[in-house]
């Protein structure tokens, strides 16, 4: 190992059984594959030159090193590569300097890196740690890619903690498995985040992800990845993966979906150009929830599977464009979206007007304008003016049924008679109507005139229009007297008259206004 180490070559003890070579089985190695980790730690820290011509690197396969490997505070500058060895005891890096350390589908009992710092890459792909892993403000200066990792939980039921991590590039963390909370919360990724087709669970706990004021320049991918059969013992990028969705699968791979078990929570975070749900599934308790509260992005791609349970929170979010299915959403009581500004809608497959309405009556239990009034917004900037007077009657409706029995009364005359002014062309059926009726009834009348040398001609059509449009005076009414049922057929006229002129001011005011 000491000559690999100077030639930069790998040092190499595993054998031709598959089965026995990897070290996830358990299978006992024996001495002649056991390095002291005091050696390696030697290694690394204190090592000898390099021979002329080459470059010093730690390159193993097949190893079992046994001791705890710590390395804390420590600055490491050769190349570090293992791959399939095996760790008895956990690894110690606790601010720990490297320019690239690669661990590929090794069994770790436990990582220890808070705040270590690397100048290139920090791979992680295929492992198995047992006991959790901890990347506490950690700095890796291009990628982190943890591809295929299962880590199950800690003493404090976390399975990754990275507070405060800083990636400079890319963070890929695709097909992975976690029994534990995934905590990053203020973390900050300097192009993308993937989480294509990784399954996370936390039975133990309200959230399997948890990453509060998060922020990624790029996207953040929860969709779909392909498996592809690769040897295990490849550790050449991207370690077995197949392409990710929107690339057409070769023969032999696998897709998979991402799967969450428990809570998500991505409050207040930055994503600089989009979050993609494609396809994802929620598994939630009641108490739990997919929240996005406050998060700004240019772009959300909500298509995922409709949870069961829990609710999806968007309270609070500044979205560009929302991408949706109406399958997604969830029903009534699972859905909040108070103070939710989005400025475009893009639905995917069917979405008519009535399913976009239930959407919004599955986010207000409790009647609330803000929701339909971002809806009519959106509509009446698309172009769908229809569309956005139907979502304001709407409004009108769901807003009587918080009203005194009086007024709701009232409301249900106007909604009947011309829709809260959405509908205009209603007022003007019923103005036709009236009128005839008035018509009819007052052409089988002859009334006296009030002053016999003072009075028009009698025109029952004029006579029942001048009742009928308030304000203006067509020079019929105030010069005939009316006895009996004939003053009260003149009232109802009169009073229909004001309810359909109010109703239809009330209707040209707000297209003022929208206008």
């Amino acid at each position: 190992m000491w000559q690999a180490f100077r030639n930069g070559s790998t040092y190499d003890l595993t054998g031709n059984d598959p089965l026995v070579d990897d070290p996830m089985t358990g299978t006992p190695w024996g001495p002649g594959r056991s390095v002291r980790a005091r050696v390696v730690a030697l290694l690394l820290l204190s090592g000898p030159q390099a021979r002329p011509g080459r470059v010093a690197a730690l390159k193993l396969r097949g190893v079992q090193i046994t001791g705890v490997l710590d390395l804390s505070g420590g600055t490491v500058a050769p190349y570090v590569e293992m791959n399939g060895c095996r760790f008895d005891s956990e690894v110690l890096l606790p601010e720990c300097r490297f320019t690239t350390l690669r661990l590929v589908s090794c069994s770790i009992p436990r990582l220890e890196a808070a705040r270590l710092h690397t100048e290139g890459d920090l791979h992680l792909p295929r492992c198995r740690i047992a006991g959790g892993m901890r990347l506490t403000d950690a700095q890796i200066g291009t990628d982190l890619l943890i591809n295929q990792i299962v880590v199950h939980r800690d003493r404090r039921g976390l399975a990754i903690a990275a507070d405060g991590l800083s990636v400079a590039q890319d963070l890929q963390a695709e097909l992975i498995e976690t029994h534990g909370e995934i905590r990053l919360r203020g973390a900050k990724v300097g192009v993308s985040l993937s989480l294509r087709g990784s399954r996370l669970s936390n039975p133990y706990g309200r959230r399997a992800l948890n990453a509060p004021q998060l922020t990624v320049e790029r996207s953040m991918y929860l969709t779909p990845a392909g498996l592809t059969s690769q040897s295990y013992g490849n550790a050449t990028p991207p370690y077995g993966l197949g392409p990710g969705l929107g690339s057409t699968p070769a023969r032999g791979v696998r897709m998979q979906r991402f799967e969450c078990q428990g809570g998500l929570r991505l409050d207040d975070g930055r994503f600089g150009d989009a979050i993609d749900l494609q396809d994802a599934r929620f598994t939630m308790e009641s108490d739990q929830e997919l929240s996005l509260r406050r998060i700004q992005t240019p772009e959300l791609r909500f298509l995922g599977e409709r949870p069961e349970r829990g609710k999806v929170v968007l309270s609070g979010a500044r979205i560009v464009t929302l991408v949706d299915k109406s399958t997604s959403w969830p029903g009534p009581g699972g859905l909040s979206m108070g103070g939710f500004v989005y400025e475009n809608l893009v639905p995917l497959g069917h979405f008519p007007l009535a399913r976009r309405l239930e959407w919004v009556t599955a986010a207000t239990p409790e009647y609330a304008p803000e929701p339909y009034e971002r809806l009519a917004a959106v509509k009446r900037n698309g172009g769908e003016d229809s569309e956005a007077r139907e979502v304001l009657l709407a409004k009108q409706r769901r807003r009587r049924e918080t009203l005194p029995p009086a007024a709701r009364l009232w409301g249900v005359v106007q909604d009947w008679t011309v829709a809260y002014g959405y509908r205009p062309g209603r007022a003007a059926l019923w103005m036709a109507v009236l009128w005839a009726a008035g018509t009819l009834a007052f052409g089988r009348y002859d009334p006296e005139p009030i002053k016999a040398d003072e009075h028009p001609q009698w025109s029952a059509p004029l006579f029942a229009l001048d009742l009928l449009v308030p304000v203006i005076n067509l020079g019929q009414d105030g010069y005939w007297r009316l006895e009996g049922g004939w003053q009260w057929a003149s009232a109802c006229l009169i009073l229909l008259g004001w309810v359909l002129a109010t109703t239809v001011a009330a209707g040209a005011s707000r297209l003022l206004r929208r206008g």
